[in-house]
């Protein structure tokens, strides 16, 4: 078991051995620390003693409260493909996780899918933004997964929460990267995979964050399969492997979410393999997988996100044939407001 998946098996563990509650306990004490250090700095923001950088174009954040595992990169497509209907020159910002060298899994799946949109990628992203803007000749900027990254001043913060969400607790005690206190920065908020969940859990969740910040716009949405494709194949529609016997892998913060999509499709899962978040699948591992593959029956369909694919590009494995899914950013409820928030705050910028 890596150190990951033995952490969120503490975390998420209610169990009364002693070990764990210990474990649990000590990592409660390192989270009173690091709360202490993400409040002050948020304090030192706040107070204007740490500076953010301004650039000349509106910037949207969009970001998390938790680790991972929102769906956030199907919200910043949503987002820029909505802006770029504005004739509005796009460009994403993001920090580059999980990728040594060149771009990484978000910016690739980003790329296949906006190919208008450029995506920088650097720590410095005030110096990124600088780029975009005198050498893209960008009017927007997105910045992915900003929430946390003060150093660059933006003009609309739009944070996402999984709304089956269930250790709300500070890390490393949960997957909190700062307080909820700190969705009064934002200026709405997407509560994601609300479809997985009760009209009763979406209303306590609601009720809660509007406690922080009342009349703060809330919008639900989630995560809709759109089609299977294979590597140069025709596009299945999603319901294609209902009732049908399949293998599944996927690379993300949160599996188990793959996992509830496949199953809501009707797909019968033989067997599902895990890797860690932005996961470099390398020669030996596509190797270990066309192996695990072949053990299974002839012609089982091995199904995976779009996400791991844009790291493999290949149709199939261990002569099983390769599908990934994928997925739209369906806002149900709250997308006309969320619009409108875009026209005020960058759309209005540039037709005044």
């Amino acid at each position: 078991m890596s150190i990951v998946a033995a952490w969120k098996n503490l975390v998420e563990n209610k169990s009364a051995n002693p070990l764990a509650l210990a474990g649990n306990a000590f990592l409660g004490l390192l989270g009173l620390l690091y709360r202490l250090v993400t409040s002050c700095r948020n304090w030192l923001y706040d107070k204007k003693i740490l500076s953010s950088a301004s650039v000349d174009v509106p910037v949207v954040s969009i970001g998390n409260l938790t680790l991972g595992g929102t769906g956030k990169t199907p919200c910043v497509e949503w987002i820029a493909k909505y802006l770029r209907e504005q004739d509005l020159m796009v460009a994403i910002l993001s920090r580059g996780y999980g990728s040594d060298s060149g771009p990484n899994d978000e910016a690739l799946l980003l790329e296949e899918n906006l190919p208008d949109v450029p995506h920088l990628q650097g720590r410095n992203r005030a110096a990124v933004a600088r780029t975009a803007i005198e050498e893209l000749e960008s009017q927007v900027l997105i910045l992915d997964d900003g929430f946390q990254h003060r150093r660059l001043a933006r003009d609309l913060n739009i944070v996402l929460f999984d709304a089956s969400q269930k250790a709300v607790r500070i890390f490393p005690r949960g997957y909190l990267r700062e307080a909820l206190a700190g969705i009064r920065r934002a200026d709405a908020l997407i509560l994601t995979h609300a479809d997985r969940v009760s009209e009763l859990s979406l209303k306590s969740w609601r009720e809660l964050f509007q406690k922080y910040k009342p009349g703060l716009p809330v919008s639900l949405a989630r995560h809709a399969p759109a089609i299977w494709q294979q590597e140069g194949a025709e596009a299945l529609p999603p319901e294609c492997f209902r009732g049908h016997k399949a293998l599944a892998f996927c690379g993300l913060a949160n599996p188990e979410s793959f996992r509830k999509t496949l199953e809501a499709l009707g797909v019968e899962i033989q067997d599902f393999r895990t890797y860690p978040d932005h996961f470099n699948f390398r020669s030996t591992d596509v190797k270990s997988l066309g192996e695990w593959a072949s053990s299974f029956p002839a012609g089982m369909p091995v199904l995976t996100t779009q996400k791991d694919f844009v790291k493999l590009r290949i149709s199939n494995l261990g002569l099983r044939p390769l599908y990934y899914l994928r997925i739209e950013f369906d806002i149900f409820e709250g997308a006309a407001e969320l619009r409108q928030l875009l026209r005020d705050k960058v759309v209005a910028r540039y037709t005044e």
